[in-house]
């Protein structure tokens, strides 16, 4: 069975993201298939599609025109509406495979999260909080890419139990950057 990703890169500098329909990710909320709203395309092989992505945003704290700090948010997030399954042709292992191209998108929030702890303030930080952002949604769309091709779409079990364990493993190492 085949099984595709649909990846949201989102930069969100106002607040009209946080009217979409979501589900952010959360360490002991894990997708069931009743999360998976929008409409199906059963031309496709795939038997399910996830859409997620990263959400983030920042502001810049300025005095007497000098940037003295900033503060910025970074977010993963499932989208129902965009994201799909074809119930005769899924199950559980198909579900645990689409669960994990979301726990890849909380990875990369974490490693965002790790690089922005590491930014000082400076008059050109949102430069450089731009170029962070898009360094890690490419980083993202490339290790999802990479989980499908090498699980092929989750068929090959002993790869897919390969990145469901390197997938875990790091999700630790950058735990304390994880989600609430």
């Amino acid at each position: 069975m085949l099984t595709r990703f649909f990846l949201i890169l989102a930069l969100c500098l106002n607040s009209s993201a946080k009217n979409e329909d979501t589900i952010s990710w959360n360490e002991s909320n894990k997708l069931s298939w009743a999360d998976f709203k929008g409409p199906k395309d059963t031309s496709s092989d795939a038997a399910a599609v996830t859409a997620s992505g990263i959400t983030f945003s920042y502001a810049v704290r300025k005095t007497d025109d000098r940037i003295t700090g900033f503060d910025a948010e970074v977010f993963a997030h499932f989208y129902p509406e965009s994201s799909w399954f074809i119930k005769d042709r899924c199950n559980d292992y198909i579900l645990a495979h689409e669960q994990l191209h979301f726990d890849i998108t909380e990875l990369h929030v974490r490693i965002f999260r790790y690089r922005l702890a590491q930014l000082e303030a400076s008059q050109n930080i949102k430069t450089k909080l731009n170029e962070v952002h898009k360094t890690v949604n490419k980083e993202l769309s490339d290790m999802q890419h990479q989980y499908d091709s090498q699980s092929r779409n989750s068929i090959n079990k002993e790869e897919q139990a390969k990145w469901t364990s390197y997938v875990a493993e790091n999700l630790q190492k950058f735990a304390v950057y994880k989600s609430e």
